[in-house]
Order: structure tokens, then sequence, then C-alpha cells
């Protein structure tokens, strides 16, 4: 088939046949009231699966050159300094709190014993690596219809022990940066923002617009399928602070020292002229290590899909905004039974999801099973209350793995009384609509 073509021809008819098909296998079937309305969805088009067959016609396969290109251009829509692309959302919570030990930090680097600011209402991997690390969360309730932190407890849970605060953007929706930052600025802590739920969010903090993630030191994105944008798997950790990208560079490329790329060989010019640690002098720079890394590059592969999906952002962004308008208005008139969601003061979310409080003549369950049966797909706010998930009971058995304080009154509330049903850029008015009935239906049948 290709005997008679240049390798670039070859190529070009490849991914014409690629986008072909595409147009044939891959439409969306036309929503009928009733279909399953998922809470989020990968949305696509022939780009992503063009780039994705370019990417495996190199076979370069770990980060290559769709990788360089999605970390700047990632790191330009955010108008941050520098970004790191890796193989999860997890793993960029991992190396953005990892990369707060390091001992190039001095006496701000985060020790064993320290403690770290965060809530119970979310995911876990926002507070697995503290505890991994054997740092110790320390954890404040959050407040209801906004499901961020609490800002008025933070003075509450300052210690002489304080290191950082790691948090998350619940569903998008921003928490109070203008008070959490300034709490960390007071006591020279870090700021760690888990972004993963909120890539697109801005806040308004001294006048200017920013992107959250980029507000405090450190930002993190997931990209697995339901996220505002994916690779199939993947994440990134950026900053505009020079010290910790490379850090951060470090902590992803194994603890590596040096920062030639991976596949090129002493682009510095001085691969074996120094002397690091009790190594001999000249030991090859490629194979020193300055901390206890991991491997967690993402694959090229996955990095070209992103490349196509970065393209997309800005109207997955308006889209999101649009559904979760949509869906808010039409359940206004059952806003007596039940808690819509609210923004932050001074935000402008990029939504992930849609959150439901029922009030306390309401069964969450029962709504839950009525829209699942109607085929409208939901979720809880992922842990509800973390320290009442069996992984913790041996830290709660032991007495010294956490501190909560005060009471968790509204993680509580919120593990009991809320869930949530997505927005993601794919769904229709009409799905929102469909949507909206259920659920006033589920509401107003009990």
């Amino acid at each position: 088939m290709f005997k008679n073509l240049t390798e670039q021809q070859a190529k070009e008819q490849i991914l014409q046949m690629v986008a072909n098909y595409y147009s044939v296998f891959h439409n969306q079937p036309e929503f009928k009231p009733g279909d399953r309305i998922p809470y989020a969805s990968r949305v696509y088009d022939h780009q992503e699966m063009v780039n994705l067959v370019d990417s495996s016609l190199e076979f370069w396969l770990t980060a290559g050159r769709y990788t360089e290109e999605f970390e700047k251009k990632f790191a330009q829509y955010l108008g941050v300094q520098y970004c790191a692309l890796v193989n999860s959302g997890s793993s960029a919570n991992l190396i953005a709190f990892m990369s707060l030990t390091s001992p190039l930090l001095g006496e701000r680097a985060i020790k064993r014993g320290d403690e770290i600011i965060t809530v119970a209402a979310g995911f876990p991997t926002t507070v697995s690596p503290i505890i991994q690390y054997r740092a110790v969360p320390v954890f404040i309730d959050v407040t209801i219809p906004q499901y961020n932190i609490d800002v008025d407890m933070l003075e509450k849970a300052l210690t002489d022990k304080t290191k950082a605060v790691m948090i998350a953007h619940t569903l998008g929706n921003p928490f109070d940066l203008s008070s959490v930052k300034g709490f960390c600025d007071k006591h020279s802590l870090w700021l760690v923002e888990d972004n993963c739920d909120a890539l697109g969010s801005k806040y308004v903090i001294n006048g200017e617009k920013k992107f959250t993630g980029t507000i405090g030191d450190i930002g993190t994105s997931s990209f697995y399928p339901p996220h505002h944008m994916t690779m199939g798997e993947g994440g990134a950790v950026y900053t505009s602070h020079s010290l910790l990208a490379k850090i951060i560079k470090s902590f992803r490329d194994w603890g590596r020292d040096c920062e030639c790329p991976s596949g090129i060989d002493n682009l510095c010019r001085h691969r074996f002229d120094n002397q690091y640690g009790e190594l001999p002098v000249g030991y090859d720079h490629k194979y020193v290590y300055s901390h206890f890394g991991y491997n967690l590059k993402a694959t090229d592969m996955q990095a070209a899909i992103g490349c196509a999906q970065l393209e997309k952002l800005p109207n997955f962004v308006e889209r999101r905004r649009h559904n979760f308008d949509r869906l808010k208005s039409a359940l206004y008139g059952i806003k007596d039974k039940v808690i819509l969601p609210e923004p932050c003061a001074n935000s402008i979310p990029s939504w992930f999801g849609f959150m439901i409080t029922c009030k306390s003549d309401l069964n969450r369950n029962q709504i839950v099973q009525y829209l699942e049966r109607k085929g409208v797909q939901t979720r809880m706010l992922f842990a509800g209350n973390l320290t009442k998930h069996p992984c913790f009971d041996e830290l709660r058995e032991s007495g010294t793995g956490y501190r909560v304080i005060g009471e968790l009154t509204n993680t509580d509330r919120i593990m009991n009384d809320t869930f949530w049903v997505g927005v993601y850029p794919g769904m229709t008015n009409e799905m929102i609509d469909y949507m909206a009935e259920m659920i006033r239906e589920a509401v107003e049948i009990q």
C-alpha cells in the first residue's frame, strides 16, 4: 500500500484515514429521554485520534515532542512559568507535597511530624501524600453551600508545627483564596492548590483575575477522563517558583539531580565535571540523585491527546458554566427542599459538578436511587468524611496520625445528605432539562 510513497506521504494517508474513521464510527447518538446521562464523559473529535496515531507512528513512547509542546502551552494557558506533565492527578498531588520536603528548601522544608492543614470532605489523594510521609493532616470543617474550607477555623488549626495548607477547589468552586493565601503569607506557610476538579476556574485577588492553581505555591491538575480535559490518564504540576520547579522535576524523574531530558546526554556540558555527596569526582551526573524520587512521567501518546484537548478547553469551560446555570435555574423551584450550590465570592468557577444537599425532610439515598433508575448518574462528594473510612482505623487507634479542629459538622452532613450530578460539556440542553425534571420528581415524591 505504501510501497511508492515517502514516509511523510504514508503518514498523511494514515492520519486522513484515522480522521475518516472517527467521522464514521465515533458519532454520538442523539439523546432520548431515559437514556443514560453519565456524570462525566470524554468530549473529543478526530484531532485527538489523529494526534494519538501520529505519536504512535513515531514510536518514541515516553515523553517527547508532544510532552514538550503540552507543558509549554499548558503553562501559557495558566500564566505560570513551569509545568511538569505526570501520569495522573494523584501523582501530581504526591509530587507537589513531596517537593515541599526537599532539603533544598532549608528551614521551610516539611519534616516528618510537621502539620498540614486540610479538609476531610474531598478526595483521598489530596491527603494521602501527607499521611504516607508521616506528616500530620489537620482537618477542619467546610462550609455549605460552597463546600470549601471554613477559613474562620484556620487560626485555630495553627501550631508551631504547621508548615502548609493543602486543599482542593471543590467541584470547580474556588475556595476563599484571599483568606487562605493571606493566612499562609502571614505565617510563612506553603499553599498547595489541588486544582484537579477546577481547571479553568478563576479568582479575583488583589484586583487581578487569575486561574486557580496559580495563586498558591504549587497547583495540580488531573486529566483522567471525567475531568475538564483528558489524556485518558495524566496530570500536571505547575508553579512559577524556579526552585520548586527544579525539585518537582527531580521527584518526577527518579529523584535525579541532573536536569537534562531523557535520551539527551550532557546538554549542560558538565556531565563529568563535579563532585556530589560522597561520590567520586566526575561521577556521571545523570546518575546522581538529590531526592528519593519516582518515575511518574506520562507517555508522549497521552500528551498528544492533551495537546488536542487543550485547544478545546476554553469552550469546555464555557459549556460547563452554561450547563450549571441552566440546571440551577431549572431547580430554583425546589430550593425550599434542597440546598443548591453557591460560588465562592470573587470567583468564576469552571464547574466540575452540581452539588445538592437534602434538607431534613428528605432522604438522600432514596433520591439518588430514583435518579439512577431514571438514567441519571450520581456521585457522592468523594470520601464524604475521609476520617470515617477503613483506611483511618489504624490512625484513629494510634491517636497520633491526624488531628481534627472543632467538629466536622458540615463534613458529616455532606457525608449523609449530599450528592452531585454532572455538567460536563458533552451535555446538551435536552439532557440538562431531563436531568432537572428527574431531580424535581425525585424530591417531590418524598
